[in-house]
């Protein structure tokens, strides 16, 4: 094979990657926000109603998703990866030079975006589900009662295997949603070549007219349009699996003229048949094999919408992990070949039983769809937000461009946030109660963390201090080797501090071993680690790991023993210091703040699962500490 015909077939692989995980819950909208946003309409109203919508929806997609993410924000890429945490680290929002102290303003803005995604999470399987269920209504009108129970199982099913990974069911996904995007023009244009008047919804004059005339609407329809912009985020987060080329041939080739043939393949359906109530998205499909075909394939589109948001909340709480906004929880790789395909049974089963209870509390995508919005549209304020600061301090742009950019977004965004906040008495509560749990849960972890690192290691011992220590007479250096966990790369663990106290012997090989984590997504293996001697058998090395990986403390140390150092990793001793939380001191917290860290710092995943390393190698020394 030529070399231009592999980089073509690598290509054509990734854009059909970027279908199957980047816009299933894009593509699924369909099923749902077109419908959703016409029962607003009074009966005599529905025929210019429908114009209106349509071009409402046209133009969502065309300045939302096309110019804001497609053409904006998809170049805010750090090293090739995307997402709301590499916004942050481009926006310079959050000091690199260690000074983290306090959470700024600005860091917080960025953080209920990524709470609100969280929030999305939970929803967007239970939503995606019971639409495509409730096409059976359509079919067999006796099947209404089976709806839930057929979407529970789904759902049941569906986070149950999610411990094997995705790596054999995920080729499929691609290949899927192609076939689903397809079909989904080629039912929209059936019905427009039937009646191509409903193509006037291309003028902006229409959606401008509809909200004008229907002020005591306006705000309920535009709540109902934003639906069909849900999952526009992933185009940037999944950035770095795809990159911004396969997805944008993706978007404007397949996804783009699928979605907008289908919107008003659906308008033109209801133009044609005005006093029809039913699913205008299965009414698209003449009655019988192709009306079944079209409802099993959107139960399979269904399900990848709900497994590319399940992927993706599982990057963003180990992004927040690796970056200190989250404890450390038990993270598994489910595929040797790709590194992104992880599982955390924590989130899995949290997740599991906020969808589940979801479809139990709502019962109807309907009802549901007035929960539906607020999250995705408090996410694009977020990154609107946070691509002000990263287009003035990374790109350089004048004030007045980066400002007058951020303010059309803006706009926007506040505009759709503005129009669901009425949705939060009809269930918009869920999304919003889910974002600030999220949201208490990161602020407390992150200042608990500063706290600590202030006062433990803050006036920790020097490391001429620890050189003098380790030649001292009174202590007695024996066999083998020792590595202590220190949280800085400067000053002596007090792990190493309370070892000697109490045992008056040090190993002959020390290890101070730091690990930290840098505003990119992935650190090049030469830039992995530093190793420097500090003399008397005592060598201080530095791990560096991207906000995206996993550190591997046992990998580390091979390192350190190929540069050199006597050390065996198979009979090499860690210690590390086990934090007992003690409220009732002075730290800059609430006092429930300072319960909730007890409580989190009490059940975070252990290092031995955290770092990889073997529990029969770890010794843990208690560090009472009082906030």
């Amino acid at each position: 094979m030529q070399p231009s015909s592999k980089a073509s077939a690598a290509h054509t692989s990734l854009v059909l990657g970027a279908l199957g995980v980047v816009f299933g819950d894009i593509g699924t909208s369909p099923l749902y926000a077109f419908r959703e946003s016409i029962e607003h309409l009074a009966p005599a109203d529905r025929i210019h109603g429908i114009l209106g919508v349509l071009s409402l929806i046209f133009w969502s997609l065309m300045i939302v998703v096309s110019l804001k993410y497609a053409t904006v924000v998809m170049r805010a890429d750090n090293r090739g990866e995307g997402g709301i945490f590499a916004l942050l680290a481009l926006s310079g929002l959050e000091p690199s030079d260690g000074a983290r102290r306090r959470i700024t303003p600005g860091v917080m803005v960025v953080l209920l975006g990524a709470a609100m995604l969280c929030g999305e999470g939970v929803i967007t399987p239970a939503i995606s589900v019971l639409s495509a269920a409730e096409g059976m209504k359509l079919i067999v009108p006796e099947s209404a009662g089976y709806v839930v129970p057929v979407s529970l199982a789904i759902l049941v099913t569906l986070y149950a295997v999610q411990r094997k990974g995705t790596a054999l069911i995920g080729r499929w996904f691609g290949p899927v949603m192609a076939v689903w995007f397809i079909v989904l023009g080629v039912l929209g244009i059936y019905h427009l070549v039937e009646t191509p008047a409903v193509l006037h919804a291309l003028n902006p004059v229409h959606g401008w007219n509809l909200l004008r005339d229907h002020p005591g609407s306006a705000t309920a329809i535009l709540g109902s349009v934003v639906l069909a912009i849900t999952g526009v985020e992933a185009l940037y987060a999944d950035m770095g699996h795809f990159g911004r080329r396969s997805i944008i041939r993706a978007w404007y080739l397949i996804v783009l003229p699928g979605l907008t043939l289908n919107y008003f393949g659906q308008g033109a359906y209801l133009l044609s048949h005005p006093t029809d109530n039913g699913n205008p998205f299965l009414s698209l499909a003449p009655e019988g094999a192709a009306r079944t075909a079209l409802l099993v394939l959107s139960f399979f589109a269904a399900v990848i919408a709900s497994q590319a948001l399940i992927s993706g909340t599982y990057s963003l709480v180990r992004q927040a992990i690796q970056l200190g906004f989250f404890p450390r929880l038990k993270v598994l790789h489910t595929s040797a070949e790709q590194s992104g395909q992880i599982y955390v049974p924590l989130v899995n089963t949290l997740l599991a039983i906020g969808s589940i209870a979801t479809v139990l509390l709502f019962q109807s995508s309907s009802q549901l769809a007035g929960a539906y919005g607020i999250a995705v549209t408090g996410a694009m304020t977020a990154t609107t937000f946070a691509l002000f600061f990263a287009a003035r301090r990374r790109w350089q742009w004048s004030l007045p461009a980066a400002l007058g950019m951020c303010l059309v977004f803006a706009v926007i965004d506040l505009t759709f946030l503005f129009a669901n906040v009425p949705k939060i008495a009809h269930g918009g509560w869920l999304p919003l109660a889910i974002a600030a749990g999220i949201f208490a849960i990161m602020h407390t972890w992150k200042s608990g963390r500063s706290e600590i690192q202030e006062r433990v290691y803050g006036s920790a011992v020097t490391e001429l201090e620890l050189s003098s220590i380790a030649r001292s007479k009174n202590i007695v250096r024996v066999p083998g080797s020792a590595v202590f966990m220190v949280g800085t790369p400067k000053g002596t663990p007090l792990a190493l501090l309370h070892h000697l106290k109490a045992n008056k012997c040090l190993q002959q090989t020390v290890v101070l071993l730091t690990i930290t984590t840098q505003d990119v997504p992935e650190v090049d293996e030469d830039e992995r680690m530093t190793l420097d001697s500090m003399g008397e058998g005592v060598w201080r090395a530095i791990g560096r790991y991207g906000y995206m990986e996993s550190p591997n403390v046992s990998r580390l140390i091979e390192r350190i023993q190929a540069q050199g150092v006597p050390i065996k990793p198979m009979a090499t001793t860690y210690y590390f210091n086990r934090e007992m939380i003690i409220s009732g001191g002075n730290a800059r917290m609430l006092e429930w703040q300072k319960n909730l860290y007890a409580f989190l710092s009490r059940n975070a995943t252990p290092v031995k699962d955290y770092y990889q390393i073997m529990p029969t190698q770890i010794i843990e020394i208690g560090l009472p500490v009082q906030l």
